[in-house]
């Protein structure tokens, strides 16, 4: 008889997970995701109103969840906040921001804000998660919610491509340092993905027609297809997988 191996498990039973930026869009999918695959998950984001209508949904569906107010741009807040809450298995960090025009038309203003949420807060969150790992000597896996547009380049995008290049970056680097702790460091990279964050674009025919020319499989993204990536890469199933990126984009950077 031959001895099979078995599927790892998918499975985050036991596992406390934050998901930030969790109060809509990509973020709430996640945690969604993690909540029916077992996880104990905190919710965060600056909306509190929102995150508690989300962790009403979640629990009417059986899952566990809560709530906390969080803004990622605050790094003291966020110190306080996780060292508190913590320590966190499974980090999402989904929250994020876009201010998007021409790059001869970037105000200092617009470069500021979306780097003080898209990398200076991606970088101190995942930091003080990975802390508080290693101080209670635990293994861990820390997810970026990055894009595809970090791996390329986009129409009016200047600013959160090299917010988003960043985050791949340092995502490498914390993922070599944190390895021997066993704490894994990923990204997943989507393509355009119909949220309220993205609404400006797809009320745009000629954008819409743009991105679904460059999507080898013609069509945009909706959450549902980035909800299966972050669960593999928060499970057991991915435990051989860090320092890289799961680019969920149809086929674009495929080119």
């Amino acid at each position: 008889m031959i001895d099979l191996p078995r599927t790892p498990s998918f499975s985050l039973a036991g596992k406390k997970v934050l998901v930030a930026g969790a109060s809509s869009g990509i973020g709430l999918a996640c945690a969604s995701a993690l909540a029916e695959a077992g996880g104990e998950v905190v919710l965060a984001a600056r909306r509190e109103e929102k995150l508690v209508d989300a962790v009403e949904a979640i629990k009417a569906r059986g899952g566990s969840a809560s709530a906390l107010q969080l803004d990622v741009a605050d790094v003291l807040e966020v110190e306080v906040s996780v060292a508190k809450h913590g320590p966190f298995d499974v980090l999402v960090n989904s929250a994020g921001l876009a201010r998007h025009s021409p790059a001869s038309e970037t105000t200092p203003e617009d470069f500021d804000a979306v780097m003080n949420v898209n990398l200076r807060g991606a970088y101190f969150l995942t930091k003080c998660v990975a802390k508080g790992l290693m101080e209670a000597g635990r293994p861990g896996s820390l997810i970026n919610m990055s894009s595809q547009m970090a791996h390329v380049g986009g129409l009016d995008r200047a600013v959160y491509c090299a917010s988003k290049f960043a985050v791949e970056g340092f995502t490498k680097a914390m993922a070599i340092e944190f390895g021997p702790r066993k704490i894994r460091v990923n990204t997943v990279c989507p393509t355009f993905i119909r949220t309220p964050l993205t609404e400006q674009t797809f009320d745009r025919p000629e954008r819409v027609k743009w991105i679904e020319e460059k999507i080898k499989l013609g069509r945009t993204g909706e959450v549902e297809d980035i909800m299966g990536a972050v669960l593999y890469l928060a499970s057991d199933a991915s435990s051989l997988v860090t320092g890289t990126s799961l680019v969920v984009d149809g086929g674009w950077t495929a080119d």
